[in-house]
């Protein structure tokens, strides 16, 4: 007898944020996103290997994120935008 299991995935939220400058660090940007509490969170966060940038995992914190870059954790997507 086969048990079946139905599962759904939930889309994980994007959240755009907005920069006036040329670019944003990593770090920054996930504290302007809310996605971390602090930035010794963020620090820990990336150097975990929990955050992907353009799809790839990034472990640098002063990774610049320009106009149209994604960061991604495992609950938020983040879009940057230039004002």
């Amino acid at each position: 007898m086969a048990i079946k299991i139905k599962a759904r995935i939930k889309e994980k939220p994007i959240k755009e944020i907005f920069i006036d400058t040329d670019f944003i660090r990593l770090d920054s940007a996930l504290k302007l996103a809310d996605a971390v509490q602090s930035g010794g969170h963020a620090k820990i966060v990336i150097q975990g290997g929990e955050v992907k940038v353009n799809g790839e995992v990034c472990t640098m914190r002063g990774k610049k994120l320009r106009d149209g870059d994604t960061a991604s954790v495992p609950f938020m997507n983040i879009v940057v935008k230039k004002r």
